[in-house]
């Protein structure tokens, strides 16, 4: 198969999976469409320069997380619940059984939003994107041990979080 036809299929598998992550990522709907864009831009510049891609997926996400991480450092604003008034479809999914109702999967995403970037990062990319903790691994460049500690500590906050809203309310 031909570079340019690997790529235009590539394009049409992963292009809707990487807008998606980014938007999870970044509030900004021009600088997500942007770094779609530049996400596939850096990825034919590869190519086309001689470079090989053993995992097109894990590239694609590896790329679209350095932007993402340069958008960071330029302006941190990340906002799911602006994402979801903006009317972009999250999907959902269970976290080890425990989570059930569309009310609990509204307060899972506040509490994400709530946690420290490294462990929202993980978490997203595990639950939203559907990534598996290999391949979410050799995004971050990190061992895949250390992905799967930060998915356990990011979910183990959550549910703290999610214990601590939902006992508070019974206090009043």
């Amino acid at each position: 198969m031909q570079k340019n036809e690997q790529f235009i299929k590539l394009y049409d598998e992963y292009a809707d999976a990487i807008f998606r992550h980014c938007s999870l990522r970044l509030s900004d709907q021009e600088l997500v469409k942007d770094i779609t864009q530049e996400t596939f831009i850096r990825t034919w510049d590869y190519m086309t320069g001689g470079g090989e891609i053993k995992n097109f997926k894990a590239f694609l996400y590896r790329v679209a997380h350095n932007l993402i991480v340069d958008a960071y450092r330029k302006k941190k604003t990340v906002s799911l619940d602006a994402l979801q008034e903006k009317g972009v479809q999250i999907r959902h999914h269970k976290a080890e059984g425990d989570i059930q109702t569309h009310t609990e999967i509204n307060d899972i995403l506040q509490f994400i939003q709530k946690l420290d970037e490294k462990y929202r990062e993980v978490v997203v990319m595990r639950y939203v994107d559907e990534l598996s903790p290999t391949e979410i691994s050799e995004i971050l460049n990190e061992t895949e041990n250390a992905v799967s500690v930060r998915i356990h500590r990011g979910l183990q906050k959550v549910r703290e979080l999610y214990t601590e809203a939902h006992n508070s309310i019974f206090l009043y």
